[in-house]
């Protein structure tokens, strides 16, 4: 078994180099959705090889032009072309034949003078103890340049190998806003993950912050703080997704159990006050980042209904309505209701069949 996750690089390029770059990936992305018209109007996949292209771009690049290009046409074709696509967003894209890194430079054809040149772009340097640096000696997949806030970033697809865990251990997860996630096990060991006041509280602040900065229409700076504070919320779902994994690997846990939380925007109910925290806020790619840190770590990730997993009794299975975050139930049992939630997620059945025995 294998996984394929993206590597992020920043890359340091010249003002010559970064200058070539950004006319290739405006090239790039215009080659694509000139090809994607004509098969369009011609209702058919085309014919063209790089020979066939005239823009200034290395021949390997346009290949990867005009495969990308075919794979926007089948999607506007499965849609029987009531949307067709149109990128914007400049970028470029070499397969992994026709690029190399050595951890301090990547090297690929970029057109030179007219011509395409191999050449080699400065990364930033990839530091041993980093995660990174072990990742990137997989396999390599494509390699993606795009510029973001100014800054080129170099994202490679890496294949990793993955090896199931064979055991029966299995533990329950439960994703929220005040705590972002609880785990149990089935030997009944507990850990609370995040810090959701913490959370609010730099969410308000980064709020604050842009409505002073609007007052003043300093409409980059608004943009700078937006991204400031995705780069922030990505962060900490990494470091909790990175800790449930560990303590998954420290009581040899086999499978981890999630609520499937797809559509929870609009089926979840919610007070007033928490309503822009559940829509700002990632619940998927949380679930994502435990998903292939798990994956690598051998642990399987299976998927469970959410429904009335926070106020059905584990030991009774009689229905309660938690009072703030405390559960009581008739039978006597009284806990935290996210803890609730993680231990009926534990033994949930799995909604695509394929339980594993718990």
């Amino acid at each position: 078994m294998s996984q394929t996750i993206t590597v992020k690089i920043k890359l340091l390029p010249t003002k010559e180099q970064s200058s070539i770059l950004n006319t290739m990936s405006k090239e790039y992305i215009s080659t694509i959705n000139t090809l994607v018209s004509e098969m369009v109007s011609e209702k058919k996949y085309t014919k063209k090889s790089s020979k066939d292209i005239s823009v200034s771009l290395p021949s390997a690049v346009k290949n990867q032009a005009i495969k990308d290009a075919k794979c926007v046409f089948k999607k506007a074709k499965k849609n029987k072309f009531a949307i067709v696509p149109v990128l914007k967003k400049p970028v470029c894209i070499w397969n992994n034949q026709n690029y190399s890194f050595d951890f301090t430079h990547i090297s690929m054809p970029i057109m030179v003078n007219g011509k395409a040149t191999k050449t080699p772009i400065r990364a930033l340097l990839v530091d041993k103890d980093n995660r990174n640096f072990d990742l990137l000696k997989h396999k390599l997949g494509t390699l993606r340049i795009t510029q973001k806030s100014g800054k080129w970033i170099a994202q490679i697809s890496v294949t990793i190998p993955t090896v199931q865990g064979t055991g029966l251990k299995v533990m329950g997860v439960d994703l929220g806003l005040k705590v972002p996630a609880v785990a149990v096990t089935d030997d009944e060991k507990v850990r609370f993950f995040g810090n959701g006041r913490l959370n609010k509280y730099i969410k308000r602040k980064f709020i604050s912050e842009r409505k002073k900065l609007s007052k003043k229409k300093k409409l980059n700076a608004i943009r700078c703080s937006k991204d400031k504070e995705q780069r922030w919320m990505r962060d900490q779902d990494h470091k909790v997704s990175r800790a449930i994994v560990n303590f998954a690997k420290e009581n040899k846990i086999s499978v981890i159990r999630l609520e499937q939380l797809a559509n929870i925007r609009q089926t979840a109910r919610i007070s007033r006050k928490n309503q822009k925290n559940l829509h700002n806020w990632s619940f998927y790619r949380l679930s994502q980042f435990i998903e292939y840190k798990a994956n690598l770590a051998g642990i399987k990730v299976e998927y469970v209904n959410p429904a009335y997993t926070s106020q059905t009794c584990p030991k009774c299975t009689e229905k309660n309505k938690a009072q703030d975050r405390k559960y009581k139930c008739k039978c006597g049992l009284e806990k935290h209701r996210d803890l609730v939630g993680a231990m009926n997620i534990r033994y949930a059945p799995v909604i695509d069949g394929n339980s594993q025995s718990a």
